[in-house]
């Protein structure tokens, strides 16, 4: 079989050619949905538990309904109505937008309704910031990794079947990991020397004796725990660690004895830090806000002269520029 390109990079899937941005997906997802039963049926069970011959559901794309918008896509069988509305990126829908389709899916009030949101958003990550129902109607989550394990996993599929979804499959495991380009991103963060209100440790302590790190669950923030973080304080890069592990925590307490009970009551990502990389030179800061807190390529970090030049750098290369 030939190779093929499209703008110098290889294609492997057909789905590709449509491209990766929010509508593109939709479109895929919802053509294998309609072209492969046993997708279909597997989808409908992951999200409702009893369903009444989801292979004869219909699936509409874009559909328009005038005071509650257009859905990305919807799956009307027998006795159920599913509005999926997918996300690129770690966006996740608002309030608003949930109450638009809520309203559409009253109408049926004697079917199983249902609203499933779809991004690249940890579990985690949406059962904090998405409700579990609107209006009375189930809200719930799933991500490209699921739907991508998913299509992998269908048994009893025809052999066309088959080729559609190792397809998609291809495809959505493309738009999540991007060749994993942003692997070694590090998110550089500014400690102050002081200790916070309440505790009996400081801020820098809490890296380098606790190998531990935390920040807020919310925006301003990652919304996706970083491979590597990097603390700078006293004017210069200090030390970079890989991220051991993390998990959101209401109680830093509960983690961390010298923090207060009653500092931070409210949900933070927490890190379990590795060994520390120290630069071999002096990296200051730059044209960095103090307080700045910036992403940069491990790489540069440690043969850059400043933080600010590794940023600028690590910016040209991910716009293809280097």
């Amino acid at each position: 079989m030939a190779k093929i390109y499209l703008h110098s990079k290889k294609i492997e899937s057909v789905f590709e050619l449509l491209g990766n941005n929010e509508n593109d997906i939709t479109y895929s997802i919802g053509w294998a949905l309609a072209n492969s039963h046993t997708f279909l049926r597997a989808f409908v069970k992951l999200v409702i538990t009893k369903a009444s011959h989801p292979e004869k559901a219909i699936i509409y794309l874009q559909e328009f309904k005038q005071d509650s918008g257009i859905t990305d896509i919807e799956i009307r069988g027998e006795d159920f109505h599913i509005i999926v509305e997918a996300k690129r990126g770690w966006i996740l829908p608002g309030n608003k937008q949930l109450n638009l389709y809520a309203r559409r899916l009253t109408a049926d009030n004697d079917q199983q309704n249902l609203i499933v949101a779809m991004s690249e958003c940890s579990q985690e990550y949406a059962s904090l910031h998405l409700p579990k129902n609107i209006d009375g109607i189930t809200v719930k989550h799933i991500s490209w990794n699921e739907i991508a394990r998913l299509a992998e996993s269908v048994k009893n599929a025809s052999h066309a079947e088959k080729r559609l979804l190792e397809q998609l499959g291809v495809y959505l495991r493309r738009i999540v990991n991007m060749q994993n380009q942003l692997s070694n991103l590090v998110y550089l963060v500014s400690l102050g020397s002081g200790i916070p209100e309440g505790c009996s440790i400081s801020w820098i302590d809490i890296v380098e004796k606790k190998n531990r790190y935390f920040h807020p669950a919310d925006k301003g923030w990652p919304s996706s725990p970083p491979n590597y973080l990097g603390f700078r304080y006293y004017g210069k890069l200090q030390r970079i660690h890989h991220v051991e592990s993390w998990k959101i925590v209401d109680d830093l307490h509960s983690e961390i004895a010298e923090i207060g009970a009653k500092f931070g009551k409210h949900s933070h990502y927490f890190y379990k830090l590795g060994p520390a990389i120290i630069p071999s030179k002096v990296v200051k800061n730059g044209k960095v806000w103090p307080s700045g807190r910036v992403w940069a390529m491990l790489d540069l970090l440690l043969t850059c002269d400043t933080v600010s030049d590794a940023r600028d750098q690590t910016n040209k290369r991910l716009d293809g520029d280097m």
